[in-house]
Parts: C-alpha cells; sequence; structure tokens
C-alpha cells in the first residue's frame, strides 16, 4: 500500500534533483531545513498518510457527512485522524511558528500534500480551507484579530470556510445579495444565505470561522462595493473562548457524486435577526482581499486533482503488474501474462505515468517560486517570480484538473470492468478529482483569465517571462546529446505557442473577442501541453545527465525512465499539440455564431 499515493522517488526527484530544495538551507531564512531534515519530514509524513489517513478515505466515502437538526457530523474514523494532523503541525507548516506553523518552505509543504491529499482529499479539504482562511487573517486582519484566531486556526483548534456563492449569484461574485448593517459598536449585522461552502459545518473543531463577503449598506453596487468579514460560527468571548451561537445555521448538505466525507453545506446568516461579523480588512475591497486566498486554493485544487491522479496510476500500475490476462501478443504461447505486457495497456500506464511526473513539476515549481520570491534580493527579483507564478495559475489549476481527471478515467480503463466497481479505489478517485475543475473558479473562467488577464498583463512581461525561463531550460538541454533533438521539438511547439498567444491576444482586443474566448479552454490546454513538454524536458535532461555520469544501479532504470516519458510525450502528444494551435490560429466562431434555438432540444 506504501505506494499508492505518491511515488517517493519520484518525489525525491522534483524536490532535491530539479529543485534542489536543499540548497535553501543556506539561507538563514530555511537554514533548518537541510536535506537530512527534509528526508525525516517527507518520511514521517508519508508514514502518517499511509498508516492513519488512507485508511480513512473509503470510509469517508461510504458513510460520509450526516445532516441532522442543523448539525453535521463526520466519520467517527476522522477524528482521530484530526487529532494526528493538528499533533503533527501538518495544517500550517509554512507558516510562522509563533501562529502554529513549522515555518517551512512552500515546496516542502506541497510535498507534504501531495502525500496527504492522496490519502484523503475530502479529510483535507478541511484543513485547506482553514490554512487560507486564517492567512487572510494574517494578512489583512487587526493585531486584535491575529491574537484571538490566528493560532487556533493554523493549529486545527477551530476552522474556516470561504463564504462566496448565492445561489442567484454562482461565479458572478459581484452579483451577491448578503448585507452587513453597521453596529454601534463597531461590528456589522448580516443577513444571506450562502451555497456550496466546503466545511460549513462539521464535529471536529470547537469553532468554525467564516470568511464571507458581503455588502455594507449604502456600498457600491457590483463588486467595487464588496467587503469581507470574519463570521465565527459560536461568537467569541473575551477571553478567546466560543461562546453562545451566532445566528449562523447550516440548512443542508449537498449529495454530492464525490468528496462524501467533506460537508459540502447551505449556511443562513442572520435568519434569527442576531448574526455578527466583524469587518476584515478595508472597507469595499473584500473582493480583491478574498482573492488572495482563491490564489493560493487554486493551487491547492490543482494539488488535491494531482494527487488523485498520481494515486490512480499507482493503483493501475499495480493491477497491471498481477492481473493475468491474455497471451502475450504474437507468441504461440497460450500461457497468460500480466496485463502490464500488453502493448495498449503500456500505452495507458505510459499516458498516466507522463502527466503526473509533469503536473507534479509544474506544482512544486509554482510552490518553488513562492519559496525563492521570499528570499528575492531585490524588488525586480521578486517581481519577475511573482509573474511566474501569476501566469502559471491558471495552468496549475485549470489545465492540471482536466489532465488529472483524464489520467483517473484511464485508471478506470486499465482495471476494465473491475476499475467501474467499488471493490477497487480508482471509480472513487475519479468521482473525488471531477468536482477541481470545478470549484475555486471553473476551468473556464481559468482559460479566460490566461487569455484575457493574463496573457496581456503588464504589455505582455508575464509571458515573455514564462518563455524566457522555458528558454533557458531548453538551451540546457540542447548540450545534453541524449535530449538533444526533444529540446528542438520543444522549442518548435513555444515558438508557435508565441505566435498563437499574439494572434488571439490582438482577436481578444478587437470586434472578434467573443470568438476568442470560445477558443480559451483550448489555449489553456495548448499552453499546458507546451509546459508539460518544458517540464519532461527538464527532468530528462537531468536524468540523462546521471546516466552518462554514471548514475546508480538502483537510479538507472528510473532515470532511464524519465528520458523516455519526455520522448513519449514530446514525439506523441506535442504533434496533436501543434495542429491545435494550427487550429488556433483559424480560430472557429461557430459556437458563438450559431443561432440558440439551434442548438435544438424542443
Amino acid at each position: 500500500m506504501a505506494q499508492v499515493i505518491a511515488d517517493r522517488r519520484d518525489v525525491d526527484f522534483v524536490l532535491f534533483e530539479q529543485f534542489q530544495l536543499d540548497e535553501l538551507s543556506k539561507n538563514e531564512v530555511f537554514a533548518d531545513f537541510n536535506k537530512k531534515t527534509i528526508d525525516m519530514i517527507v518520511t514521517e509524513v508519508r508514514g502518517l498518510a499511509v498508516k492513519e489517513i488512507l485508511p480513512t478515505m473509503k470510509v469517508g466515502d461510504h458513510v460520509g457527512c450526516k445532516y441532522e437538526k442543523g448539525e453535521v457530523t463526520t466519520p467517527q474514523e476522522y477524528k482521530r485522524a484530526w487529532a494526528l494532523l493538528q499533533e503533527g503541525e501538518w495544517l500550517a507548516p509554512t507558516r510562522d511558528p509563533k501562529w502554529g506553523g513549522q515555518g517551512m518552505p512552500e515546496t516542502l509543504a506541497l510535498a507534504i500534500r501531495d502525500y496527504l491529499f492522496g490519502a484523503n482529499s475530502a479529510l483535507l479539504l478541511f484543513g485547506s480551507l482553514t490554512h487560507g482562511a486564517a492567512r487572510l487573517v494574517e494578512l489583512f486582519g487587526t493585531d486584535a484579530q491575529k491574537e484571538i484566531y490566528l493560532k487556533k486556526m493554523y493549529t486545527g483548534q477551530w476552522s474556516g470556510t470561504m463564504l462566496l456563492t448565492e445561489s442567484e449569484a454562482g461565479s458572478d461574485l459581484g452579483a451577491l445579495t448578503t448585507t452587513a448593517t453597521r453596529n454601534p459598536d463597531g461590528t456589522f449585522s448580516l443577513t444571506g444565505n450562502k451555497i456550496f461552502i466546503t466545511g460549513g459545518d462539521q464535529d471536529l473543531t470547537e469553532n468554525i470561522i467564516h470568511q464571507t463577503l458581503a455588502r455594507i449598506e449604502g456600498a457600491p453596487a457590483g463588486s467595487r462595493g464588496i467587503s469581507l468579514f470574519l463570521v465565527p460560527k459560536f461568537r467569541v468571548n473575551p477571553d478567546g473562548t466560543p461562546g453562545e451561537s451566532n445566528d449562523v445555521v447550516c440548512t443542508g448538505i449537498e449529495e454530492k457524486m464525490g468528496l462524501h466525507g467533506s460537508s459540502t453545506c447551505s449556511l443562513a446568516l442572520g435568519g434569527k435577526g442576531s448574526c455578527i461579523g466583524m469587518l476584515l480588512g478595508e472597507e469595499n475591497k473584500g473582493l480583491a482581499e478574498m482573492f488572495v486566498m482563491m490564489n493560493e486554493e487554486r493551487l491547492v485544487v490543482g494539488l488535491q486533482a494531482m494527487a488523485c491522479a498520481s494515486s490512480s496510476y499507482l493503483h493501475a500500475l499495480e493491477f497491471a503488474r498481477t492481473r493475468i490476462q491474455g497471451p502475450m501478443l504474437g507468441s504461440k504461447d497460450a500461457k497468460g501474462v500480466a496485463i502490464i505486457n500488453h502493448p495498449d495497456v503500456r500505452r495507458m500506464l505510459m499516458t498516466m505515468k507522463v502527466y503526473v511526473e509533469g503536473m507534479r513539476s509544474l506544482l512544486y515549481f509554482i510552490a518553488n517560486c513562492e519559496d525563492k520570491k521570499h528570499l528575492a534580493q531585490s524588488d525586480e527579483e521578486k517581481e519577475t517570480y511573482q509573474d511566474l507564478i501569476d501566469v502559471l495559475i491558471p495552468l496549475g489549476k485549470g489545465y492540471v484538473s482536466d489532465r488529472s481527471v483524464q489520467v483517473c478515467d484511464m485508471g478506470i480503463q486499465v482495471f476494465g470492468g473491475y476499475g467501474y466497481t467499488s471493490e477497487y479505489p480508482v471509480e472513487q478517485l475519479l468521482r473525488d478529482a471531477r468536482i477541481c475543475p470545478i470549484y475555486e473558479g471553473t476551468n473556464g473562467i481559468q482559460a479566460m483569465d490566461l487569455l484575457g488577464r493574463k496573457l496581456g498583463l503588464k504589455k505582455g512581461k508575464l509571458f515573455t517571462t514564462l518563455m524566457a525561463k522555458m528558454q533557458h531550460t531548453v538551451s540546457e538541454a540542447k548540450a545534453v546529446e541524449a535530449v538533444k533533438p526533444l529540446a528542438a521539438a520543444v522549442e518548435g511547439c513555444m515558438a508557435k505557442l508565441r505566435e498563437v498567444g499574439m494572434h488571439l491576444g490582438k482577436m481578444a482586443m478587437s470586434a472578434e473577442t467573443h470568438k476568442a474566448f470560445a477558443n480559451a479552454a483550448l489555449f489553456l490546454e495548448a499552453s499546458g501541453d507546451v509546459v508539460m513538454g518544458w517540464m519532461l524536458l527538464w527532468r530528462a535532461s537531468i536524468a540523462a545527465q546521471k546516466i552518462a555520469g554514471g548514475a546508480k544501479a538502483k537510479d538507472l532504470t528510473y532515470y532511464q525512465g524519465q528520458v523516455k516519458s519526455a520522448e513519449f510525450f514530446i514525439t506523441s502528444v506535442l504533434p496533436v499539440t501543434l495542429g491545435r494551435m494550427d487550429a488556433l490560429m483559424n480560430a472557429s466562431g461557430a459556437a458563438v455564431e450559431i443561432a440558440d434555438e439551434a442548438f435544438g432540444g424542443k
């Protein structure tokens, strides 16, 4: 069971060989995190994930969260798992030890989440939302708010949520109707209803702090008039303990396709007229503040999806090695062989492998940019890393979650009929991953963000910075004989992507804007493919140099596999991507030109 969450060898490769995480310990900020310490942390969290968290995954799916009389209960097995996450300080490892964190690098924290989300993403959602909600307090809260909320939230004593969505507003947050009325003591009385609230109610923590978007009476209409409020489930006494109910009532939980172990709640605020909230940050700046959390959560969503894909791949690989069915193709011997010997099964496994590896590198790279930004010596250097983060977030969420769902679907295919049954976990992994292209901004919104905002931001500087970073890898790979042809192929795709980006960018600013955005999802897909090619080339270049330098026998197969992963993707997938980019150069407007009635349905 130890290898059905995340492949330790691959995690180590990304941490130490691709991103050289242990080098950060040379800086005083991360001096405690040398290679030995990082190894110990990864080993410890891997053991926790496999032994304690993974057994709760199926229980969470089968038992699920229950709603009765305004209260939500989680599976009993979650209580011990949550306590262990608290005890090990795994819920906010990057935060200041003063507030219950460990002060570790973001890249290492992502590796931790890689294992924990792979073990039970439904359970870990309670923690990831709490971290994001507490981060807003840290960034925008008053000193008094920090003293009351931060440590309790970062340590998991209290949890946190995001109250954004309303039934009539959906993704259009500017259309929300929740109102906040000023009180003489500086607090606000809130009234409204929120839906699709992950962790909106549960019995794991003694209080729940809802980060709530609402409009103060008299504030401007639309997104310009939205403020952010701290709204606890139980009012907080002067001594910091939970007090009386704050008129935040759970009115039901959703019956979902997956993530049954995560409560998705509808909440009524102020039904009795006594829901009290505290302003967080500045009035009418709530949406901008919330998006600080949203960007963090989008990366977490990508990680959540990738962890499901990684687990599905490893389950499929294990099954393919042990499932005996059919003779070897072309053999006169009728004796059955393990299905991993069949070419089409190998094609599916290879496809799963390359996406999991490339997606892991992409997500860890974004986290690594956060670490390097933190250590940057100049504003210019900080800006460079932030630009890379900003342009890659739509891919880290949108592209990664789309491809992860496809990987999970392919995992079921490897299992055949068994994969469609609940006897094996791959069907749950697909159901649990399927939400990832939807929440925290649908992938259509991610595509629009990439094309309509990130592509032209700072006169194209973000995109140019990304291309320069990719070109650096390509140039280095060209000097490695074993991957030189692959480097040339990736370089060609980069040139084509530049051309397509300029073309669609101009179209988006013209009278053909609707046509451009009808093709935004295809642009995100093509961009993601090219970035995958970059990441896999980067990996292969390192591996090829290790092979040439006389790699140890225990590592040789892994390194050879990295070169083959890049070869497979760059020669089999990227040519299809080039065709997709040709289509984008002649972007079809059929989807927006067709009459509504022509869709049929009557």
